[in-house]
């Protein structure tokens, strides 16, 4: 065989190779039940829950694609995660810091919630009930509108607790979560009689008139507050603290000095909120 012909062999032979191994682009397509991570904070504990998002796309689902009596994943593919960076309460129950999975068994009239220690898994298809943390029952809420996509919330969020809400279709299941802030008057106390300058005055205050505590050290501490900064929001603060201890005439002086620092301040916010208060005291 001369060199012409080996040549013209060995080109085939490459072509025919590669053919033969070349791929098909890769192709992205939309997830059927996209992933989300939701973070939220809650006082002092922070909270991250994974999980997938289905939609109705015009099935039946509280009852039907999910349905009642049965273990359910709280979500489509992976189990749903849920962690906590401190214990928490829900519903009243302990639950200890750390991952767990989010089950659920939905009911008609109620549903039961399982905090399980099965985290790592797909779907409901090994959950084990020997692994369970705690487990309680909640009444769900009928929806007027259709929520299609399958949606997990926080809302009426405080200090120390919150309202963490799974929602589907027209059904709402709300689960009361408390936190414990570790934030008690001796502590507080403690910190702000130390030695040291750049204490937290602002904050102090505001945390003893929310939680309804000694107002007389809340004033104090929104007057030490001024003495670091003279903001349109502590002077209010000075207001709220004054109303409450009864001292109309000293609120209200204090209201109509916040509404001038609001309003060189361009805060819209702290402006209706002094002509709000105002409005109580004249």
């Amino acid at each position: 065989m001369n060199s012409k012909a080996l040549l013209t062999i060995v080109s085939i032979t490459g072509l025919v190779c590669a053919g033969t191994f070349a791929q098909a682009p890769k192709l992205d397509f939309p997830a059927a039940s996209p992933g989300c991570t939701l973070k939220q904070r809650v006082g002092l504990t922070d909270i991250e829950i994974v999980y997938s998002r289905p939609s109705a796309k015009g099935r039946p689902i509280i009852g039907g694609l999910v349905p009642f009596g049965e273990v359910w994943r709280t979500g489509a593919n992976n189990a749903t995660k849920i962690t906590f960076s401190t214990p928490v309460k829900l519903e009243g129950n302990d639950v200890p810091a750390g991952t767990y999975a989010l089950f659920t068994i939905p009911g008609e009239s109620e549903w039961t919630i399982i905090i399980n220690k099965g985290a790592a898994q797909w779907g409901a298809f090994q959950y084990d009930e020997k692994a369970d943390v705690v487990r309680f029952k909640v009444n769900p809420i009928t929806l007027g509108e259709h929520i299609e996509t399958f949606t997990i919330e926080f809302n009426h969020i405080r200090d120390d607790s919150a309202v963490m809400n799974l929602v589907w279709e027209k059904t709402v299941v709300p689960i009361r979560l408390e936190v414990d802030l570790g934030l008690s008057a001796e502590k507080i106390e403690a910190a702000m009689a130390a030695e040291g300058g750049n204490k937290p005055y602002f904050q102090a205050a505001a945390y003893y008139y929310d939680h309804g505590m000694d107002l007389q050290k809340a004033n104090q501490w929104v007057d030490a507050a001024l003495k670091q900064r003279e903001a349109h929001y502590v002077v209010h603060l000075k207001a709220k603290i004054l109303a409450k201890l009864g001292d109309k005439q000293g609120a209200l002086a204090a209201a109509k000095k916040s509404l001038d620092l609001s309003i060189k301040a361009n805060d819209k916010g702290y402006v209706r909120l002094n002509e709000d208060l105002i409005s109580t005291l004249q």
